[in-house]
């Protein structure tokens, strides 16, 4: 993985231009190859027992479904939902922050069957993606508003464009959907982002000739606090008179 350097003379723009597109690329190819993946598995699937393979909630043997539900699918259109989501997610999270998000998909994997395992009714089978699509929604969205950099909140508002309707699929809405592993990825993602938000390194700020600019004519006061009232410089002062008194109101007393 190539890290910025904004602080090294030897990369220039075009040369972190291309450190930008190696990241992209390289994101890209592996969300396509984890996808590629699960196509494979699903064209599998006709002759496994895939309830041997999911999570089972609350039993010993179900723990199993830990590491092998999320390769599963129930039917053509839950695999083509999640992979379109994991391609986008995938790439948005592995181009921006390939260390953060090489160490929270172990976390994010098991998170999401962990939910499903403890939450779910008892007698009842969970498998798919779509629990480590949450995770990946939560900790790019996460990663924005910890760090609050250029990259990372137009990556979060980006992520919450495509996918913010995942906010509301964490709670029981519809039958038949694991709401428990959306909602262990999308805690496993929250707390993936403050444990690795310091990962990879800040991109470099692009600085505008206009900042120069204003530095040189006006620096700025780094207390930024007004001068005292004597240090202000007087530019007229009224000519006193000797002969001048005040004038007295008189008021009519109350009655």
């Amino acid at each position: 993985m190539d890290p910025y350097h904004p602080d090294d003379p030897r990369y220039d723009p075009q040369t972190q231009a291309r450190i930008d597109r190696g990241r992209l690329k390289r994101a890209l190819n592996l969300s396509l190859m984890f996808v590629l993946l699960l196509a494979i598995v699903y064209s599998a699937q006709g002759s496994l027992d895939t309830r041997a393979f999911a999570v089972a909630p609350q039993s010993l043997p179900g723990l199993l479904g830990l590491l092998t539900a999320p390769l599963l699918h129930g039917s053509l259109e839950h695999i083509v939902a999640n992979a379109s989501s994991l391609l986008i997610l995938g790439t948005l999270a592995g181009s921006v922050y390939p260390r953060a998000t090489a160490w929270s998909l172990p976390l994010l994997w098991l998170g999401s069957g962990l939910g499903a395992w403890w939450l779910g009714a008892p007698g009842s089978f969970h498998l798919g993606a779509s629990g480590l699509t949450h995770g990946l929604m939560f900790l790019v969205f996460a990663l924005g508003v910890l760090r609050r950099d250029r990259a990372a909140i137009a990556t979060g508002m980006i992520a919450f464009f495509f996918y913010g309707g995942m906010l509301l699929t964490v709670l029981p809405r519809e039958p038949g959907v694991s709401w428990q592993s959306h909602l262990g990825g999308a805690v496993a993602g929250l707390l993936a982002a403050m444990l690795f938000r310091k990962l990879d390194p800040a991109l470099p700020r692009k600085r505008y000739s206009w900042e120069d600019e204003e530095e040189t004519l006006a620096p700025l006061d780094d207390e930024l606090e007004p001068p005292a009232p004597r240090q202000v410089p007087v530019l007229w002062n009224r000519a006193e008179r000797q002969d001048e008194h005040g004038v007295v109101l008189k008021f009519p007393p109350r009655e």
